[in-house]
């Protein structure tokens, strides 16, 4: 069986109230993503990013784990949830995305 994959977000969004409305598409897609029926997303974390020089201008991140790569790709191109929020992002003032994924090699801490 092939390892977790996590996939890490960021947005650049300058506007706080359009932060909060991503939020609230990420918590749809939470509650709506399915594969074959059934819930697919092992873990998503979203929240805005404290202000820091480190951020780089980077407002928003959301971090998503699944059972494996073939999943992350299903919610790249078949999940209809994620189309939805892809769709309701494109109104909000984005000025930046990076998108980042990985199969861990190291793990320490809880679950």
């Amino acid at each position: 069986m092939a390892a977790k994959t996590i996939r890490v977000t960021m947005f650049k969004i300058p506007s706080k109230e359009n932060q909060q409305k991503l939020l609230g598409l990420y918590k749809t897609l939470s509650q709506t993503a399915k594969k074959d029926g059934s819930p697919y997303i092992l873990s998503l974390d979203a929240g805005p990013a404290h202000e820091d020089v480190r951020s780089q201008g980077y407002t928003l991140v959301a971090k998503s784990e699944f059972k494996s790569l073939e999943d992350m790709k299903f919610y790249d191109e078949g999940c209809e949830a994620h189309q939805v929020l892809k769709a309701g992002a494109k109104d909000l003032g984005v000025e930046g995305i990076m998108t980042v994924y990985f199969n861990p090699e190291v793990s320490a801490g809880g679950s």
